[in-house]
């Protein structure tokens, strides 16, 4: 588990208490590719609260370009991280199909930017609003990062959906809910780990409703389907 200070700060934005003012346009990455960044190598589990891993200008016009700029620097550091959990979807969804072009900001996950990637059985995702109840195995995840109103770019939890066998849970229609943070710690899986502290992700899904699988989509004009 994180500690104290990276708990708090973790809760308050999974929950939504913290609000981000990021909204989208056109700014431009800083420093320029290439240019030194702000380090952030020491992301093992007891790495402590969120940590800074370069600054953009202009956030408040971060558009679709630069949100993938900012993205492709820190792919692989995000992905160093999640690892650290010992989580087996953690090494490898990056391989999976992503079904966004750009990263986008989601009002459900703290308002953060992220990235919406599925394994190979669940294909039908990319059907979005079509795709119908997912197969058993599917599962969905979700890399994020944050854009502060200073510029400042943080790491964010990986958010997994996995489609359990009939029974697992009927309010969440079998979906179990998993949040790794960037540290590797384990935030909550639902009937597991701390399941108390995913709960949130069940009554939020719910609103999506049955038609959906309790699925949400990302902005229609950053969709890259089947």
């Amino acid at each position: 588990m994180p500690g104290p200070k990276y708990g708090k700060w973790l809760v308050g934005a999974a929950l939504g208490a913290i609000v981000l003012a990021v909204v989208a346009g056109g700014g431009r990455v800083w420093p320029p590719r290439g240019e030194a960044l702000a380090q952030d190598e020491g992301s093992g589990a007891q790495g402590g609260g969120p940590r800074e891993h370069f600054k953009i200008e202009n956030p408040a016009e971060l558009g679709h370009d630069d949100a993938r700029a900012v993205y492709d620097r820190l792919a692989g550091k995000l992905r160093k991280g999640y690892r650290l959990s010992g989580d087996r979807t953690a090494a490898v969804y990056q391989s999976w199909r992503r079904y966004n072009n750009a990263p986008y900001r989601s009002a459900t996950h703290g308002k953060r930017f992220v990235n919406n990637f599925a394994n190979a059985i669940g294909k039908a995702y990319g059907a979005f609003e079509k795709a119908g109840a997912m197969p058993v195995g599917t599962i969905v995840a979700k890399d994020s990062f944050a854009v502060t109103a200073d510029g400042g770019v943080y790491s964010g939890p990986l958010f997994l959906m996995e489609k359990m066998p009939a029974g697992f849970d009927t309010a969440s229609r079998d979906w179990r809910y998993s949040m790794i943070m960037p540290d590797g710690s384990i935030f909550g899986v639902t009937k597991g780990q701390d399941a108390k502290n995913v709960a949130f992700c069940v009554t939020c899904h719910q609103t999506a409703g049955d038609a959906n699988d309790h699925l949400f989509f990302m902005p229609k004009e950053i969709r890259s389907g089947n």
